[in-house]
């Protein structure tokens, strides 16, 4: 039966664990398989080419090996880069992205003065400006790319001075400018919350699409009658370039121990 089939999810690193956590919470029953990509990672600053290449491999072993039902890329990167290829590869499969939630973050704003952080790929990315294009001319939005905070969060450096001290650079230009809304535009972000929080203050509203990426999911699984009804749901975890810190620090995100399986594609 394709419902007792796994859902994949895959990342750079252990960012889409945030849209894992919402997906364990909403789809309880479901199995998981999530690929962390952390021996190829960053990937905010490579090459189109390579991400492309880097995500064909990965779709193959969650989509072919692994015969995974659904495909989530967890990383807004990797949406903006490969999804129109790896729908093209695998036409058939449901295959769902993270984009930087533009019409949410508009229809919440009360001023309409919206921020956007995420990695440089992303805030440079064909797919976010058609994005801007369609959903943000009525707002005026701030996108900044932030190279080294997806490097934070994959050193476990969440509240750190480091890592605020770099936050408060990327942050204090939308802040100058009065934005009322700040788009986390990467899923390694929502672990970094408390620190951001603390330097936009309480009238900055942070917006991630993690509830959204799921609940189109959850739908697309129910239009095919794919969803698994009962059972309690297990996750099982890939790591390329696996180390002892990776582990230690993917617990500590994920919320508690767990194994992780060593991959190489």
């Amino acid at each position: 039966m394709i419902g007792n089939q796994p859902i994949g999810f895959f990342d750079s690193g252990w960012g889409g664990l945030s849209i894992l956590k919402t997906a364990r919470k909403t789809l309880p029953h479901e199995n998981f398989i999530y690929v962390a990509d952390c021996g190829f990672a960053p990937y905010g600053d490579r090459s189109h080419d390579f991400i492309v290449e880097r995500a064909r491999k990965i779709a193959s072993f969650l989509l072919e090996t692994k015969q995974a039902k659904a495909l989530v890329i967890a990383c807004n990167t990797a949406t903006a880069e490969a999804i129109d290829s790896l729908r093209r590869q695998w036409p058939q499969a449901i295959i769902i992205g993270v984009e930087p939630a533009v019409k949410a973050a508009v229809a919440l704003s009360k001023n309409k003065r919206i921020g956007m952080i995420s990695t440089n790929r992303t805030a440079q990315s064909e797919r976010y400006h058609r994005l801007l294009e369609r959903f943000g001319h009525n707002a005026t939005i701030f996108s900044q790319g932030c190279p080294g905070l997806m490097e934070c969060v994959e050193a476990g450096e969440f509240n750190t001075p480091d890592t605020r001290k770099l936050l408060h650079q990327y942050l204090a230009p939308m802040l100058e400018q009065k934005i009322d809304t700040l788009i986390l535009g990467c899923t390694h972000y929502p672990f970094l919350s408390q620190a951001i929080e603390g330097i936009a203050g309480p009238n900055v509203t942070l917006y991630e699409p993690s509830l959204a990426v799921v609940r189109h999911l959850q739908n697309r699984l129910a239009d095919i009658n794919a969803l698994k009804v009962n059972g309690v749901g297990e996750e099982t975890f890939y790591v390329t370039g696996l180390t002892d810190h990776r582990k230690s620090v993917a617990c500590r995100l994920w919320g508690k121990t767990t194994l992780f399986e060593n991959l190489e594609v």
